[in-house]
């Protein structure tokens, strides 16, 4: 009997270096994908969660047909409030996504093709994901949807160490969750052990 998992890659998927997301970003770009480099980039910002992310209405992320560049929301599976900026490149993406597409504020920021007054599924979302990885020469069993969520709470912590500010980032309420979550601990220790000469 095969074991179920043979051949997958169990625990946390891998965060995207900044030049992984550099080349999905440009490829997008080069393939007028607006509606997948719009998700791409909000995903890559706001860090949260897919089924969070999925539901996000165009009223969550702009007023006055303008997107905003800081939002609160509630996540769902924690029912704590967190808040993300909104980048300038993002901002501009979502904009074009919204007017391009004649959204309203109460309609999804991603609707569903298919469903009326429903968003994408997150079996759609996952079939995205795994192109962009494809399509950039990754594996894509090391990467998923989680990646996003992960990409930019990793980049800031590599650059900051700044493991309180990740914690209020992703909304967890311990800070023992973070570290755990972006394996800093085991990370760092690696790092310590490869730069010290024996």
């Amino acid at each position: 009997m095969t074991a179920w998992n043979k051949g997958k890659r169990i625990g946390q998927k891998k965060a995207f270096k900044l030049e992984d997301i550099w080349r999905i970003r440009i490829r997008l770009e080069l393939e007028h994908r607006l509606q997948e480099l719009a998700l791409f980039n909000l995903a890559i910002d706001c860090k949260l969660r897919s089924c969070d992310l999925l539901k996000l209405k165009v009223q969550d992320v702009s007023r006055a047909g303008i997107v905003l560049s800081r939002v609160m929301v509630k996540q769902q599976k924690t029912h704590r409030e967190v808040q993300f900026e909104i980048t300038a490149k993002t901002q501009q993406t979502l904009s074009q996504w919204i007017f391009h597409n004649k959204l309203q504020p109460t309609d999804y920021l991603f609707p569903s093709p298919r469903r009326i007054g429903k968003p994408i599924s997150y079996h759609y979302y996952t079939t995205m994901v795994n192109r962009w990885v494809t399509d950039i020469g990754l594996d894509k069993s090391q990467y998923g949807t989680h990646s996003l969520r992960r990409t930019k709470a990793s980049l800031i912590y590599a650059k900051t160490k700044n493991l309180r500010a990740i914690q209020l980032l992703l909304g967890h309420a311990k800070l023992e969750s973070t570290i755990e979550y972006l394996g800093v601990e085991i990370e760092d220790a690696l790092t310590i052990s490869e730069n010290c000469e024996t």
